[in-house]
């Protein structure tokens, strides 16, 4: 059996306001992450009511839900939203504003729960046009602890019977209604290094019998930029950016000891190693010539998110009947944020595109994690139309 988009998508459209009444009920109560209790609750209770089987405490506070197709199809194609906020205070003034002091989802992942229930809500009344099945990842701690909650489920089996994956992100760079979609890489790696050159202190007035860990610090910051500016192809995108630099604690001492943080960003695993064993490379000589001694902690991030390119095409596809052949673009610029949704395309194929919020006249304008974000929430039945042409199109191609 087949089904017409049209005629399933007025079924969206009815549950638009719906949809807003999730949102807005995520939004007030935000929960950081692997603490998604209440939201994990609604949402497990939700898909049971839809009568679709469901796997609660996934990864901690992960919530799968599976829907078994009537078709011929023995495919499983995932679809993920994420469910956590971040720790910060809320500026808006809204009706639903965070009731919580210091949680708000400043990312948009209220809207991402909101879309995906509102997919698995109508879905499930229409399993005899499914020709496979659907997982729904509803997945914690996107923005952390650590590298997040895609590893953990994933390492819980999340993905062992799922042939391709698709993720929504709401974008308030892009206007409400338009698609952006990477070819290949999309975000980037997100390495943490800390460093800390150690010396001998000593009276500034003699420095010759001291070893200045300070100025061993400029070296390796100095030594780092050129490394970026004059070892790296210029055409390979990568920043390496130092965040804190800290030594001394008094004008007239010369310091025992310098501490360095920073970050690394880039699209390539080869040049994600590479850039790795240099920084350690620059520490060790810079403390060898300098008479002292460094420790470098490498602490590992999530890894570069590449886009299947058949699946990034089957998706620009399926954007342009969803949305309309002008509405779907292919962008030329990747991110070097971070997103662990780059875990499951490690495993299996898949796409993770962006979806447009962005409404200057209803002033939907400030980037995700600011105090004042927010996204305009005709997006949400886009999205939740978006998940299921994703879903129907891919099993029935198969």
């Amino acid at each position: 059996m087949t089904l017409n988009l049209d005629s399933i998508f007025r079924q969206v459209d009815e549950l638009h306001s719906q949809m807003i009444e999730w949102r807005r009920d995520f939004h007030q109560y935000p929960e950081i992450g692997f603490e998604e209790e209440r939201t994990s609750k609604i949402v497990a209770n939700l898909l049971k009511d839809w009568g679709i089987e469901v796997k609660t405490n996934v990864a901690k506070t992960g919530v799968v839900g599976l829907i078994e197709g009537r078709g011929e199809g023995n495919k499983t194609v995932a679809l993920r939203a994420d469910m956590d906020a971040l720790p910060m205070q809320e500026e808006n003034e809204v009706s639903y504003k965070s009731k919580v002091d210091g949680r708000m989802p400043a990312c948009g992942h209220d809207g991402h729960t909101a879309m995906l229930l509102g997919a698995a809500k109508v879905l499930s009344s229409n399993r005899e046009y499914i020709n496979g099945n659907v997982k729904l990842i509803f997945q914690p701690a996107e923005e952390g602890p650590g590298t997040g909650g895609a590893l953990p489920m994933i390492k819980e089996g999340v993905l062992d019977d799922v042939d391709a994956i698709f993720g929504l992100h709401l974008s308030t760079t892009i206007p409400t209604g338009q698609l952006g979609i990477n070819m290949g890489p999309g975000m980037a790696s997100t390495d943490v290094f800390e460093i800390t050159m150690i010396g001998k202190g000593g009276h500034a007035g003699y420095p010759h019998e001291a070893v200045d860990a300070i100025a061993m610090g400029i070296r390796v910051f100095t030594e780092i930029q050129y490394m970026v500016s004059r070892h790296v192809d210029p055409m390979e995108p990568l920043v390496v950016s130092i965040g804190t630099f800290k030594g001394g604690f008094v004008s007239n001492v010369i310091a025992e000891r310098c501490e360095i943080t920073g970050t690394i960003r880039t699209y390539s695993d080869n040049l994600r190693k590479k850039i790795i064993e240099n920084i350690k490379d620059i520490a060790n000589h810079v403390a060898n010539i300098s008479g002292g001694e460094c420790e470098v902690n490498i602490i590992p991030g999530l890894p570069p998110l590449i886009n299947d390119l058949n699946i990034a095409q089957f998706s620009i596809d399926v954007g342009k009947q969803v949305l309309g052949a002008d509405k779907v673009n292919i962008l030329e610029k990747a991110s070097m944020g971070g997103e662990d949704f780059a875990y499951y395309l490690q495993k299996i194929p898949g796409a993770f595109m962006w979806l447009g919020a962005r409404n200057e006249g209803k002033g939907f304008v400030n980037q995700p994690h600011h105090p004042k974000f927010d996204f305009d929430e005709d997006a949400l039945a886009l999205g939740c139309k978006m998940h299921i042409g994703l879903a129907l199109e891919y099993l029935k191609n198969q």
